[in-house]
């Protein structure tokens, strides 16, 4: 079992790292969100979870689920932060690319029944 103060600083740290806020200024963030970090804007003034998520992210794109892993953050912390990231202008987002969807069986079974008349 963990010592009491451990636990406190667990309960407290998600509340101080979001100034109190429990809710993100947008709710257009979910887990698959991909998130990119602008290499023009200055580091100063940013919390140091936010200069890690600045830091994280100008190697290329990650998912929401992914920056809230290598911070050791709740995803609802996570999204507060990239919240503000994105208010500031220092990361944007896009959707995942969609997976391509499955042609129609019945396409699938005209095609073939096209390539066997020729044959």
């Amino acid at each position: 079992m963990s010592p009491p103060h451990r636990r406190e600083r667990g309960l407290v740290r998600p509340y101080v790292v979001t100034d109190g806020r429990a809710h993100p200024t947008r709710n257009t963030l979910d887990l698959v969100t991909l998130v990119t970090a602008a290499t023009d804007r200055p580091l100063s003034g940013l919390s140091p979870e936010k200069r890690r998520v600045m830091e994280l992210c100008r190697g290329g794109a990650l998912s929401v689920a992914e920056v809230a892993g290598h911070l050791a953050l709740a995803i609802s912390v996570t999204k507060v932060l990239l919240s503000d990231l994105i208010d500031s202008g220092h990361i944007s987002t896009r959707p995942p690319i969609p997976r391509a969807q499955l042609p129609d069986d019945q396409l699938l079974q005209e095609v073939l029944d096209g390539l066997r008349s020729r044959l």
